[in-house]
């Protein structure tokens, strides 16, 4: 195999490409997280050095900005193949079919994650918060999208819809399954 300059790359590293480093270091922060990321890890998940992602990155936190872009676009990706297509049938139907995908175990990894993303948000990182607030737009975006079309107010439903789904999860993370069902159970039956 060889890298983008034509130079060989040695067996089991991925090609120094942009995307092919993202992907790589996006499977290892599923996995490990960004606890105390350092561009020692991602550099080895990446198959190349620290040096080298500082190279194609800029700096670190160009390097997390778009890490968590990329990661964030996985999650939208994987999103969408989970929900059905087209729109949901009612309000209801839009938060049942979205809070069971998103509470599914595949996305477990992803939601540990955000969870570590909120977490350096609420502490004033500004990569992090903008990431946060980049994804959580995308995500309201995506959730309006999934509205019947007779929604009256598609924007302020897939807020609603949203926060629900948020709640719920933040209340899986910590143990409260039970409260979190029950929310959503009121919430859909009245949807």
């Amino acid at each position: 195999m060889k890298n983008s300059s034509g130079a060989p790359t040695p067996a089991g590293r991925v090609p120094l490409d942009r995307q092919a480093m993202l992907g790589a270091m996006a499977a290892h922060v599923l996995e490990h997280g960004l606890s105390g990321a350092s561009l020692r890890p991602l550099a080895k998940a990446a198959g190349t050095s620290d040096r080298m992602l500082i190279y194609h990155f800029g700096n670190k936190e160009a390097l997390i900005g778009e890490l968590l872009t990329y990661l964030a676009n996985a999650y939208s990706d994987a999103l969408d193949e989970a929900l059905p297509t087209g729109r949901a049938d009612s309000r209801g139907d839009c938060l049942d079919a979205i809070a069971a995908a998103t509470r599914a175990p595949q996305f477990a990894p992803y939601l540990a994650l955000w969870w570590q993303i909120v977490a350096e948000a609420s502490r004033g990182n500004a990569v992090y918060r903008d990431s946060a607030r980049a994804i959580m737009r995308k995500l309201l975006g995506w959730v309006e999208d999934f509205m019947p079309l007779g929604e009256t107010d598609r924007t302020g439903a897939a807020q609603q819809v949203l926060t629900l789904v948020e709640g719920a999860q933040m209340l899986d993370a910590v143990g409260c399954s039970d409260i979190a069902d029950a929310a959503l159970a009121r919430a859909i039956a009245a949807g």
